[in-house]
C-alpha cells in the first residue's frame, strides 16, 4: 500500500502575527513530502511512526464521537490499517517549521474522512474555514493549539492567503523567474525547534502592554505590508518592509532566534545582502531569508547551506 504524496509548506509571512489577526501567506514547498505506507519489513522509523499513528487514531475516535457534526472517519478501516502496520513515510524534517505534522494530518483526512471536502470542488470561504477548523482540531493532537493552516496547505497544495482569522482564501502568487537575481531561501540552523515552548514564550509576552503595542504598530503592520507587496509583485517595497520586519524580530523575538544566528541576522540588516525572518515558530529549524541578489547573499553566507524556495 502506498498513498498519495502530501507536501511540506512554508509560511512566508505571518508567523506569530496570525495569532493576533495579521495577514499571512502560506505556500506549498514540494521539496519535502510524505505518504501513508505499509511495508513487509518495517524500519525502526516505520515502527515508531506506526506507534504514533495508533495514539492519533484513538484521538480521532474521540473527536469523531464528540464532534460528529465537524468530522467523521471510517474508523474501522483506519484502525485495521494501523493494526496491520501502516506508517507515515516522510522526508519532511520535524521541528523545522515546514509542516511535518500538517502533511500527516492531510494524508489521514484524505484517506479516512467521510464526506470529505476536496480540492476539485468550488472552494468557498465557508468550505475553507470548515476544513481549517477540522484540521485545527486534528493537528492539536501534535502540538497543543494548532491553527489548522499547515494541514490545509498540504491538503490543497495551493498558496493560501490569510486575511484574518475567519477570512482565508486560495490565492495565486507571482510566477517564478528562474533567471531573476532575487530569491527567498531557507537557511538550516542545524537545531531542532519545538513549537510548543516557543508559542508559550510568545503567549507570556502578550501579557505585556508594550509588547502588544509593538505587535500592532510594527510587527503586524510590516507583516501585512509584506504580504501585499509579495502578492502584487512589488519587490522594491517588499525588501523595504522585510528589512523593517527583520529588525523588529531581532529586537523583540530574540528567544525564537538561535543565539549563534544573532550576528548574521544583524549583518544582513547592516549590509543589505539579505534579510532574515522566522520560518514557523523558530527556536531552531529553518530560518527564512529574502535577498535582492542571490549570489551576494550566498557569498555573504558562505559557511551556510542555502535552499532556494522561490526566485524572482
Amino acid at each position: 500500500m502506498k498513498g498519495p504524496l502530501f507536501y511540506s509548506k512554508i509560511l512566508l509571512f505571518g508567523e506569530y502575527g496570525i495569532i493576533r489577526d495579521s495577514k499571512g501567506l502560506s505556500i506549498p514547498y514540494n521539496f519535502y513530502n510524505g505518504a501513508l505506507k505499509k511495508s513487509e519489513e518495517p524500519t525502526e522509523e516505520a515502527i515508531s511512526s506506526n506507534k504514533s499513528l495508533r495514539s492519533f487514531a484513538s484521538y480521532l475516535e474521540v473527536l469523531h464521537t464528540q464532534q460528529p457534526e465537524l468530522v467523521t472517519f471510517d474508523l474501522e478501516t483506519l484502525k485495521n490499517d494501523v493494526e496491520t502496520g501502516m506508517y507515515f513515510d516522510s522526508s519532511i524534517p520535524q521541528g523545522y517549521g515546514v509542516g511535518s505534522s500538517g502533511a500527516l494530518v492531510a494524508a489521514i483526512y484524505d484517506k479516512y474522512a467521510t464526506n470529505k471536502i476536496t480540492v476539485l470542488e468550488n472552494l468557498t470561504r465557508e468550505k475553507l474555514l470548515h476544513l481549517k477548523n477540522i484540521f485545527s482540531q486534528m493537528e492539536s493532537f501534535f502540538h497543543g493549539k494548532s491553527s489548522g493552516l499547515d494541514p490545509l496547505n498540504s491538503y490543497l497544495s495551493i498558496p493560501i492567503l490569510i486575511n484574518s482569522k475567519d477570512n482565508i482564501e486560495a490565492t495565486g502568487i507571482p510566477t517564478q523567474s528562474f533567471d531573476g537575481k532575487g530569491a527567498v531561501f531557507l537557511l538550516d540552523s542545524g537545531i531542532v525547534g519545538e513549537t510548543a515552548p516557543m508559542v508559550s514564550i510568545f503567549m507570556e509576552n502578550l501579557k505585556d502592554k508594550g509588547f502588544r503595542a509593538m505587535l500592532k504598530n510594527q510587527f503586524v503592520k510590516y507583516t501585512d505590508a509584506c504580504v501585499e507587496n509579495f502578492l502584487h509583485g512589488d519587490m522594491t517595497s517588499l525588501f523595504t518592509n522585510t528589512k523593517k520586519l527583520s529588525k523588529v524580530v531581532l529586537n523583540h523575538f530574540k528567544p525564537m532566534i538561535p543565539e549563534q544566528f544573532h550576528g548574521i541576522w544583524q549583518h544582513g540588516i547592516d549590509s543589505n545582502d539579505y534579510y532574515l525572518k522566522l520560518c514557523g515558530s523558530g527556536g531552531g529549524g529553518y530560518i527564512l531569508g529574502f535577498t535582492e541578489d542571490l549570489e551576494r547573499a550566498k557569498a555573504s553566507l558562505k559557511d551556510y547551506k542555502l535552499e532556494v524556495v522561490y526566485q524572482f
